[in-house]
């Protein structure tokens, strides 16, 4: 839109149906969102217009909800669905707070999908070869590039808090500071697009796939969870003497009712269960540990004023808002039923079966379609638009045959 129909207050229209549109580009049966495809309005929030310091040319970019033209929030929309869950909190006198981990690598240019990701070639013309895990001097190679993601971090009023090599081959960590659950979620899908935005000017290519790389970690999207009273900003977490509290409990046994039924939310693409297949610190369970990161719900060490939940399920490939919402409510309907959680587990453990999920797209999508919670929570609107998108995207992927198939199976009498 130019400056000045914007400037103007000029409406902008969007066909419903692209809500839904899948990674392909195609769309489900138009039953899934209204056979008529209307139109909804995009409604820019005032606090999220950011001029964009990596154009060359002026411009600008505008965080829009999407709602009905006759005002509410369309319930296709996910960043409609986490401004529903921070609502009910705040019926209840409550306001969550949260932050994100997002996990990247940063590659060489791929022209050919058939071939592997390569690192980059770096300042002193070598390709990392993956000892820099934690490195103080890890990104020297890409200085130019990480200076100006800094630059334009700053320009776009992104704190940070830490940044660091991970332990992957050219995979970088940012923490964003914690705070309000929808503006995270802005700051982390600007963070991503800032980055791609970033790349392509240095001649690289950021990938926040799952798991870009074989026998490499993959990327995460950890979210830190806490509960405070509004007004006097209080966790909820912890009582007077510093110890968790009922509400502590609760918020986990729901975390753990909805991580199943969720997975799909967390993990929305096929190659998001190479990374929870492959763990490297990413589990595939419900269990719930202090301090263990072998558990799908990790409480850090920390004082008893920032006592939170860690969700490391989600990857860098799940939608922000979505998977906010997801975890939030998850914890939101274990304080409202008043949900106990699991024992804890610490050190090596087995993984009960009742809190295992689900390994495969295909499964995690037919326990989703299976949730009543889940269409309770979200709407059975969005649910089942969701999962005719997401099967899609399944059925896309399985039209193709993969190289190992043609390597390990023609051979095969």
């Amino acid at each position: 839109m130019t400056a000045e129909g914007f400037l103007e207050g000029r409406r902008l229209q969007l066909a419903r149906g692209v809500l839904l549109q899948c990674i392909m580009g195609g769309y489900p049966a138009a039953k899934f969102y209204g056979s008529d495809d209307g139109d909804l309005a995009l409604v820019a929030d005032p606090t999220q217009i950011h001029p964009l310091p990596w154009s060359e040319e002026p411009r600008a970019f505008a965080i829009c909800d999407a709602d009905e033209l006759t005002g509410e929030s369309s319930n296709l929309s996910t960043r409609g669905q986490l401004k529903k869950v921070i609502a009910r909190y705040a019926a209840l006198g409550l306001a969550p707070v949260v932050a994100t981990e997002l996990e990247f690598f940063v590659f060489a240019p791929n022209t050919d999908p058939t071939q592997p990701f390569q690192p980059p070639v770096g300042l002193d013309g070598r390709r990392e070869d993956g000892h820099s895990a934690f490195s103080v001097s890890s990104n020297n190679g890409l200085r130019p590039f990480f200076s100006e993601v800094y630059k334009c971090m700053a320009a776009l009023g992104l704190p940070r808090d830490t940044f660091m090599h991970e332990m992957g081959v050219s995979q970088f960590e940012i923490n964003l500071l914690h705070g309000d659950p929808l503006l995270l979620a802005d700051q982390t899908f600007l963070f991503k697009h800032l980055l791609k935005e970033v790349a392509l000017k240095h001649g690289l290519t950021v990938v926040c796939m799952a798991k870009p790389l074989a026998h490499t970690p993959g990327s995460s999207m950890h979210i830190h969870q806490s509960i405070v009273e509004i007004g006097s900003g209080k966790n909820v977490f912890s009582d007077a003497d510093g110890q968790p509290t009922a509400m502590f409990r609760h918020f986990i046994g729901g975390q753990q009712a909805g991580m199943a039924d969720f997975t799909a939310l967390f993990a929305p693409n096929v190659n998001s269960y190479q990374r929870l297949c492959h763990p490297f610190a990413s589990p595939n369970n419900a269990c719930w540990s202090h301090d263990n990161r072998a558990a799908g719900l990790r409480i850090p060490a920390s004082s008893p004023v920032a006592r939170r939940v860690e969700n490391r399920l989600p990857g860098a490939d799940a939608n922000p808002y979505l998977a906010i919402a997801a975890s939030l409510a998850a914890g939101l309907y274990g304080i409202e039923h008043e949900l106990e959680p699991s024992e804890a587990i610490q050190g090596e453990f087995d993984v009960p079966d009742n809190l295992s999920l689900p390994c495969t797209l295909h499964a995690a999508l037919e326990r989703l379609k299976r949730s009543q919670l889940a269409k309770e929570l979200f709407g059975t609107e969005f649910i089942e638009g969701y999962i005719a998108s997401k099967t899609m995207e399944l059925t896309s992927f399985f039209d193709e045959i993969t190289p190992w198939e043609r390597r390990v199976l023609a051979a095969q009498a």
